[in-house]
């Protein structure tokens, strides 16, 4: 069984940096754990609203825990047990809404920082979900597909009973894609029945959402278009790299090189890939696809990450893993908007520094708030058993995240500060608000 605890001109620039008036935290700790990278955000937005301690608390507290044992036999007669973990935030605006990744680091702080993440992402772009995120700390590399579907479909069975498409709606990340949801939909149902809305980021035939994979890389180049002209960067024309070449990124690279902004590196787990006129991204793609990284791909410069970090570009869109700039490296960024692409890819003491440098930060809760948008979609379309065009999914996802970045603009102006804080105070205000209304 699951193991649970509750707990007025007419283009005004952004400020880079946080007005000293605020009553806000002071600039952030190099050492801090990843949830309490979130709540340094979260309590800087609440003290900007004024909020009480006891109110800060309340939203910041998860509404469940959930960490479960998970032994597999493997395939070559050797056992392995590993860890499955379900934190469930907040759900006070609507069903709690995440993803669910399969890697090595994952671990309970990591997965509770993630999962309140997502209460402030859905928030920020105002669809009507919660946070939750979950993981198993396995590397699915090292796993037989035979290994990975046993794997999955022993997870649902050991938490089944709390998630629903009314309660907690699972989707992709790091190291899961479709198919991974489509063994989730089907051991569901052995508890369940046939049920296409407890997972979002399904494969078509199962109620997926034509665009929902490229969902998230293609927000990231709506929001980047809305924002630069505020930074005073032309996008077309404009040098952009992007680090982490999966699934966001790749269509990062792809909707920003259609938009006529020049890819000029990219990388994965791997290493990178530089040419100064610009890459075929639709070919590195392929090339990705085809042989599983990009660091082979024929005439171009071979760069590490950390490189790519420092190069001298328009735009950095670092969409890997957390903490990719911290207060180590952050010096080093000479990009004139750093455009969030994973989730918390900078660390509070890096973002700090940006911002005294006069850099831009788009923050993740807003920049790869696509994704979630996209699951907000499907869910519906699954809800009302009616299926979405490719055209209405364009059409709503621009709608949504044109007005989320319009929001974010006005917090931050309205209080004088970053975008990052911006966006936390709209996310903290709509989501204390729905919790004092529901009263209990």
């Amino acid at each position: 069984m699951p193991t649970t605890t509750s707990t007025p001109a007419a283009r005004t620039t952004l400020r880079s940096a946080e007005t000293p008036a605020h009553a806000m935290p002071s600039v952030a700790s190099v050492d801090l754990t990843p949830f309490e990278a979130v709540n340094f955000q979260v309590d800087r937005a609440a003290r900007a609203l004024g909020m009480p301690e006891h109110q800060q608390v309340g939203l910041k507290t998860p509404f469940r825990e959930v960490m479960v044992e998970l032994p597999l036999h493997r395939d070559d007669g050797t056992m392995r047990t590993y860890h499955g973990y379900r934190i469930q935030h907040d759900n006070s605006r609507g069903p709690m809404k995440g993803g669910l990744r399969f890697h090595p680091r994952v671990e309970l702080d990591e997965v509770r920082a993630l999962a309140s993440l997502m209460t402030w992402k859905t928030a920020v772009v105002d669809v009507p979900f919660g946070g939750a995120k979950g993981g198993i700390d396995c590397d699915p590399a090292e796993l037989t597909r035979k290994e990975l579907e046993y794997l999955t479909r022993l997870f649902v069975g050991r938490i089944h009973m709390l998630i629903g498409e009314n309660e907690d709606i699972p989707a992709p990340d790091v190291n899961t894609n479709p198919q991974v949801m489509a063994w989730i939909v089907d051991e569901y149902a052995k508890y369940r029945g046939f049920t296409p809305g407890i997972v979002t980021g399904k494969p078509l035939p199962l109620g997926g959402l034509v665009g929902r994979l490229s969902a998230t890389g293609r927000g990231v180049a709506i929001v980047t278009e809305r924002a630069a002209p505020d930074v005073g960067v032309t996008l077309r024309g404009a040098r952009v790299a992007v680090q982490g070449f999966g699934n966001v990124g790749s269509w990062a690279a792809h909707s920003l090189a259609a938009l006529g902004a020049r890819v000029v590196a990219v990388s994965d787990v791997h290493g990178g890939v530089f040419h100064g006129d610009g890459l075929d991204v639709e070919a590195l793609m392929a090339e990705s696809r085809s042989t599983g990284s990009i660091i082979g791909f024929d005439g171009v410069e071979r760069i590490s990450n950390e490189e790519l970090l420092a190069l001298d570009v328009d735009i950095l869109v670092p969409a890997a893993l957390e903490e990719a700039i911290r207060a180590d490296n952050a010096g080093d960024v000479r990009a004139r908007m750093v455009v969030e692409g994973a989730n918390a890819p900078v660390t509070p003491s890096a973002d700090d520094m940006l911002m005294t440098r006069g850099i831009t930060v788009v923050p993740d809760i807003l920049a790869n708030a696509g994704g979630v948008t996209g699951s907000y979609f499907e869910w519906v379309q699954n809800t009302q058993r009616f299926r979405w065009s490719a055209q209405r999914v364009e059409d709503e996802l621009v709608r949504t995240l044109t007005t989320a970045y319009g929001d974010v603009r006005a917090a931050a102006r309205e209080f004088d500060c970053s975008l990052r804080t911006g966006a936390f105070i709209l996310a903290v205000r709509r989501v204390a608000e729905a919790t004092e209304l529901r009263g209990g």
